[in-house]
């Protein structure tokens, strides 16, 4: 018995999102196909799980190809190999660039050295967020620190010059920077509690009002660096915590 398949060419790169996501998460191309088949899309579309295979593959080689572009989202914009949809594009990137915040907890502030990433199978075993996703997400880290380390200006501005993100996950990603740049312990016991938005929130106010720019609008600094003098008054305060009356004194 044969089965019949129609086959049509066109020129414009067709993305499955819910494959696209799949091959985010790290699944490969057997763990996709089984999800795949589990949300009952051979049933919805008559297909066969030999065809599911075939264009689940199709998919992976399609997104794989993209990957170097996306490292780079400027350059996926004046490809001209795959003919993709601005709306796309911006889906794509978007994406790619996507975490998962139980992941980011658990290097925030950490150094995004080859050290940290030999933890990621802990990390991935922690989690439940399979290994490749979690070097994925480590490497986008990293390579944006990499690129705006040394920028002067608005850091969320040369995020979103460079990667074409969102507002919002630009905002996000400033404060991966930021963190990772000062160094602050964020995996301490006692700060367990607090999720990525709540540190997010710190750094944008930190970035807004400690950094060398925010305290002298003559100097044209990186939003990464916080003013040395500014933190050697925060050093002198520390007696006002350790001294309980003089806290007390103050609290008044």
């Amino acid at each position: 018995m044969t089965s019949e398949l129609d086959i049509f060419v066109g020129n414009t790169t067709l993305i499955d999102e819910d494959v696209y996501r799949l091959w985010l998460d790290g699944y490969s191309v057997n763990d996709a196909v089984a999800l795949r088949v589990r949300s009952g899309i051979l049933e919805q579309t008559g297909a066969t799980t030999g065809v599911l295979q075939s264009d689940t593959m199709d998919h992976y080689r399609t997104f794989h190809m993209l990957e170097r572009l996306l490292h780079a989202p400027p350059k996926l914009l004046h490809q001209l190999i795959f003919q993709i949809p601005p709306s796309r594009q911006t889906l794509l990137i978007e994406r790619y660039y996507t975490f998962d915040e139980a992941f980011v907890r658990e290097v925030l502030g950490k150094k995004l050295s080859k050290g940290t990433k030999k933890d990621l199978d802990d990390i991935s075993t922690k989690t439940g967020i399979t290994l490749k996703s979690c070097r994925r997400q480590f490497d986008n880290f990293k390579r944006v620190f990499k690129v705006v380390e040394e920028m002067r200006g608005s850091l969320v501005d040369n995020i979103q010059q460079h990667f074409l993100l969102s507002d919002r996950l630009a905002r996000d990603y400033a404060a991966i920077v930021f963190f990772a740049n000062n160094r602050f312990e964020t995996g301490k016991k006692k700060l367990q509690y607090l999720s990525f938005g709540d540190f997010a929130f710190c750094a944008e106010l930190m970035i807004q009002n400690w950094t060398l720019g925010a305290v002298d609008s003559q100097v044209d600094d990186m939003d990464v660096d916080l003013d040395k003098e500014f933190l050697q008054d925060l050093k002198e305060l520390k007696v006002l915590v350790a001294d309980k009356d003089l806290l007390d004194l103050h609290k008044r």
